[in-house]
């Protein structure tokens, strides 16, 4: 009969060990459950999305199940490491692989695209034609420019004249609705803000201001191929631009998530103006402020560049001359050689979050993409 606490010793231990001790699947520390059927660790999170493959992998946990000698062995034979020679042989440079901080579909298509469609062997390129190719059309639900109300819309993205295009009609012969470059374009995830499990915001730039598209798919494979497709053309369009770049250069300026976002109170120049609530979105990459009426707006209102340090920019917390219409005490401000920006914030935990945020743009030295951005950003003024 297997000695329990003798196999849970093990399994600790193998837990433990450099190649196991972070989610096989997300990379999460610590990983408490394993795969009897795969030999890999994984956290809480993933977890669930292997109970949904029943087929190819069966969960236990490795602190509270009871665990057979046979089971244990196999464990010991084959390991995360093991398991990444395997499904993550052949992965593109430009396919994203999800974090721990990452949403559902995100993981949850990762796994189903390494165990289950095994996409990533060797064996099965043809499975990565549909975000490789460098065209990809379909029907997304995307939001309307001025109510909540989404429609569907047919989507073109082709790596030939590096384009995502929409459109309203069935009928192409009228024209896209919009073309948008993808020399600036973003795409990201956000469910909560969407309202959808499998909602994409894309961002991109139309005379120097910032817009978004606000879209989801019904079916999580799908949504997740549309952006891997538009990271694929996004890489490609970035080797071009940048032809003497590595990879590893480019990759993280594929797409970008957002490094704060949330609602903060904002008045004008003079500081006498009543305060307004505006929706913030802080992009490090960019080193932009943005802000927007509501979370879901097509188009922003303003936009500020955000130095380093040594160009005279600085942030501090700070408190409210007067009440000037403010409903929040938390202030923030922002120092610029051309003007100080004071915001509120509800609550003294947003406030620290904005303050860190703003503080870590600040301390980064400039790049020559930056100098480019806070030129372009002076000449819409």
């Amino acid at each position: 009969m297997a000695d329990r606490d003798r196999n849970k010793k093990v399994l600790l231990d193998l837990a433990k060990q450099s190649n196991n001790n972070c989610c096989a699947d997300c990379g999460a520390p610590e990983p408490d459950w394993a795969s009897y059927k795969l030999g890999i660790f994984v956290c809480l999170n993933c977890s669930g999305s292997h109970r949904n493959l029943p087929a190819i992998s069966r969960i236990k946990s490795i602190r509270l199940d009871f665990w057979d000698d046979e089971l244990v062995e196999f464990m010991k034979a084959n390991g995360n490491a093991a398991a990444r020679t395997i499904y993550e042989r052949a992965i593109p440079a430009f396919y994203y692989r999800p974090t721990q901080h990452d949403c559902v579909v995100l993981r949850d298509q990762w796994i189903r695209a390494k165990y289950e469609r095994q996409e990533f062997t060797g064996d099965n390129s043809h499975l990565q034609q549909a975000y490789c190719s460098g065209f990809y059309e379909g029907t997304l639900w995307k939001k309307g420019k001025d109510n909540k109300q989404f429609l569907k819309r047919r989507f073109i993205l082709s790596e030939r004249d590096f384009t995502l295009k929409y459109f309203t009609r069935d009928d192409e012969s009228k024209g896209p609705k919009a073309v948008i470059a993808i020399k600036d374009l973003n795409a990201v995830f956000q469910p909560e803000k969407i309202g959808h499990l499998h909602g994409l915001q894309i961002t991109y730039l139309q005379e120097e201001h910032t817009k978004n598209l606000f879209v989801y798919h019904d079916s999580g494979q799908e949504i997740v191929c549309w952006f891997n497709a538009i990271r694929a053309v996004r890489f490609s369009y970035l080797k071009t631009a940048f032809p003497t770049a590595i990879d590893n250069e480019l990759i993280p300026w594929i797409s970008r998530s957002y490094l704060k976002e949330g609602y903060m109170e904002k008045t004008g120049p003079m500081q006498w103006e009543s305060f307004k609530k505006r929706w913030f979105i802080l992009n490090s990459n960019d080193r932009k402020l943005l802000y927007f009426k509501t979370p879901l707006d097509a188009e922003e209102l303003g936009a500020v560049f955000l130095g380093p340090e040594s160009d005279g920019y600085s942030v501090r917390e700070s408190q409210p001359r007067g009440t000037r219409g403010n409903k929040w005490k938390c202030g923030v401000t922002v120092e610029t050689p051309d003007r100080q920006f004071v915001f509120m914030c509800e609550q003294e935990l947003e406030q620290r979050e904005w303050l860190e945020a703003f503080r870590l743009v600040i301390s980064q030295p400039m790049t020559p993409q930056h100098y480019s951005t806070e030129a372009n950003m002076k000449r819409r003024k």
